[in-house]
């Protein structure tokens, strides 16, 4: 893992740092826009808010993901931070940068939006009858799910996985909007809730929406990175926990352990001296 002073000496991390922002501006300009209502009398329609943040999201991985891993999630830059894959300034300026591009994306697509239809913008809130205690385990249950997702398709030891990793995010993120919209808005990202909240200045329960996610995507990193992952191990919890080194790729992934018989002996690569005999043959 690079230590915070590679980081800033770096011109591709301030590239990254970049990237978080227009990532994250993507996300909530496109995802937030499908939670305007006004248009019809219709209801507002669960499924289209939750595939657009679940395509949302997998196109803006798709965009960025090459450049700074594709968090746009405060969420899943702690979760990298704790299971120390990201250094500590690297996860700041990535929070800031995610905080600012969730901003400004808002701001924009208000601007955008008829008066009659800006209503809330899409702000998180808490449905009635749903308390302050279930609201924080909702977003902590549909967030560690997410970072279980997250850390899965970036476990570069495993060999059973195929198929579009961003997309595979879009659909946790899409799972947990149909679960949890209805309850809290589903917001799985504390950027995603300060945007329209600082455009619309509601602030109601507004701290659930960055202990929630961030607990759950803490704990669901630690969960995979040290219990599910492939070569998880106690000595590799410990190294990551209290050492101060501590490079995930050096541990390596946990195989059988095979005893060697007795009388076991590796074939040789050499090739076989030839006979006399073998000569005679020949002529």
């Amino acid at each position: 893992m690079k230590t915070s002073l590679d980081d800033v000496r770096s011109l591709l991390f301030w590239k990254a740092v970049f990237a978080e922002f227009v990532g994250t501006f993507i996300l909530v300009l496109a995802g937030i826009g499908s939670t305007v209502q006004g248009w019809t009398a219709d209801h507002v329609d669960i499924v289209q808010i939750s595939l657009s943040f679940g395509l949302c999201v997998a196109t803006s991985v798709w965009i960025i993901g090459h450049i700074s891993g594709g968090h746009i999630n405060p969420a899943v830059t702690c979760a990298m931070l704790v299971t120390r894959k990201i250094s500590l300034v690297r996860a700041i300026l990535f929070v800031v940068a995610q905080s600012l591009g969730a901003i400004s994306g808002a701001g924009i697509l208000k601007a955008v939006t008829p008066a009659v239809q800006v209503g809330g913008l899409g702000t998180t809130t808490l449905n009635t009858g749903v308390t302050e205690a279930q609201g924080l385990g909702i977003e902590l249950l549909i967030t560690m799910v997410l970072i279980l997702t997250v850390f899965a398709v970036c476990d570069s030891k495993r060999t059973d996985l195929g198929g579009s990793f961003p997309l595979t995010i879009g659909f946790a993120v899409a799972i947990g909007h149909l679960f949890a919209v209805e309850f809290t808005g589903a917001s799985m990202n504390p950027a995603r809730s300060l945007g329209p909240a600082v455009v619309m200045n509601i602030w109601t329960s507004h701290w659930i929406y960055w202990v929630g996610p961030i607990t759950g995507g803490v704990l669901g990193g630690l969960l995979y990175d040290n219990i599910l992952a492939s070569n998880a191990s106690l000595m590799k919890a410990r190294t990551c926990l209290m050492g101060s080194q501590f490079d995930d790729g050096e541990t390596p992934e946990r195989k059988p352990d095979f005893k060697r018989t007795p009388d076991f002996k590796p074939l040789s690569t050499e090739e076989p001296k030839k006979s006399d005999d073998d000569d005679i043959l020949k002529s």
